[in-house]
């Protein structure tokens, strides 16, 4: 797999929690170093600079991003939510959040690992309360785990993005078909 980051979930916090991807299969860490995480943050737009981060903010951030994939499954699912989880989602959420700044030239956003990390979590907290709860889909090709905001018409959207999934899915199944077209015409 490669390390792109990859933004298709229609949502920061359920995109930050798809950085741990095909949880149910080979399982591949997105933040493999303390500078995959900061490049996550940049490369979502909820910073324009990060400071360096060290091992305990990369600890730190996929702990909350494990809190943030148990609660959108809670929610999804309609159970309680889990009590560590939320802990941890909350605990994270009081902290300092990224203060966006006015400059001469627009919007200029420093930051901390610690206030983006409360960023993503308050932004969780916001999706996980708010109106877009039922509108949270899983991808529908298995070995994906994304959960994405599915605001298609009459919403049929099946996966996380053509790109990532879906055009892997629809070639798997066209080649299904060639290879079984033959069989059924012999006949």
């Amino acid at each position: 797999m490669n390390l792109d980051h990859v933004f298709v979930c229609g949502h920061p916090a359920l995109d930050f929690a798809a950085t741990l991807r095909a949880r149910r299969s080979i399982r591949f860490e997105m933040f493999v170093t303390p500078e995959r995480l900061n490049a996550w943050y940049l490369e979502s737009g909820l910073v324009d600079t990060i400071t360096a981060g060290g091992e305990d903010d990369l600890r730190e951030a996929t702990t909350v991003r494990e809190a943030v994939y148990r609660l959108v499954q809670d929610r999804r699912l309609g159970e309680e939510f889990d009590a560590e989880a939320l802990a941890a989602l909350n605990a994270a959420a009081r902290r300092t959040p990224v203060k966006p700044q006015l400059t001469q030239t627009g919007r200029r956003t420093e930051a901390t690992p610690g206030q983006a990390l409360a960023t993503v979590a308050r932004q969780a907290v916001e999706l996980l309360s708010g109106p877009d709860v039922p509108l949270m889909k899983e991808c529908g090709n298995p070995e994906c785990t994304r959960v994405y905001i599915d605001r298609s018409r009459g919403m049929r959207r099946q996966w996380c993005g053509m790109e990532s999934c879906g055009n892997k899915i629809k070639a798997a199944a066209y080649r299904a078909r060639k290879k079984s077209a033959p069989a059924a015409a012999a006949r």
